[in-house]
């Protein structure tokens, strides 16, 4: 089995990344941790094979603590599962080793298909073990294992913004019951229409569920929760 640590800094993010990691076969969640310093913390305590790690940390970004933790000698892998999309964020992610690289929001397959060729690389510099030469064709096996494999959704070009579909997502992540696209605009200070596409966009990627309320009269409102089961 493969130790996974869910770092991020929303609980309930957290819970369905968690949740994504338990569904996908060899894998099992380690433990979560909602700061840099927690991390830190359980790193020190255990050793797991995989950080699955937002940026965006309440006490220093996610790419400092990977720099902190090679320092320390800490040799976990990294996936990042962040909204930050800045060109020296995601350079600086190759700078440091950091395997993949996952923008929020995502679906399940996103993340599995990602932790998918985790396992084949991880098969891959197994069979090449105890090599002092593995040759070229293992070498290229080796490296074409780590690149981002295909498939997902590709969201809507016309007005797509990364960030306001991460802000509708942990909207409704961070809500105890599946909400309306008026209650998801509302909260989220958007238009309904703006707030409706994206949710349109979420639910056909698999990232939103939608469920059905039946009022006394009338059709049905739909109301979207976020998709962890």
């Amino acid at each position: 089995m493969i130790d996974v640590l869910v770092v991020d800094d929303d609980f309930h993010v957290a819970e369905i990344n968690a949740a994504y990691v338990e569904k996908t076969p060899g894998f099992r969640v380690a433990g979560t941790a909602h700061t840099a310093l927690q991390t830190m913390r359980l790193l020190d305590s255990r050793e797991v094979d995989l950080l699955l790690l937002d940026h965006y940390l309440p006490d220093r970004t996610g790419l400092d603590l990977v720099r902190a933790l090679r320092r320390q000698g800490v040799r976990s892998d990294v996936i990042m599962v962040t909204a930050a999309q800045d060109v020296e964020v995601v350079e600086a992610a190759l700078r440091y080793g950091v395997l993949h690289y996952l923008v929020k929001p995502f679906t399940f397959d996103g993340l599995r298909s990602r932790l998918e060729s985790y396992v084949e690389l991880r098969r891959s510099l197994r069979d090449a073990g105890g090599r002092t030469a593995p040759g070229q064709q293992r070498i290229d096996r080796i490296f074409g294992a780590v690149r981002t494999p295909p498939g997902g959704a590709t969201p809507p070009a016309k007005g797509w913004s990364g960030p306001t579909a991460d802000l509708i997502y942990q909207v409704i992540a961070r809500s105890e019951t599946p909400l309306s696209a008026q209650e998801v605009a509302f909260r989220a200070g958007l238009s309904r229409s703006t707030a409706q596409r994206y949710l349109r966009h979420l639910q056909d990627t698999g990232t939103l569920r939608l469920t059905l309320r039946y009022g006394d009269a009338g059709r049905p409102e739909h109301r979207y929760g976020a998709s962890g089961g």
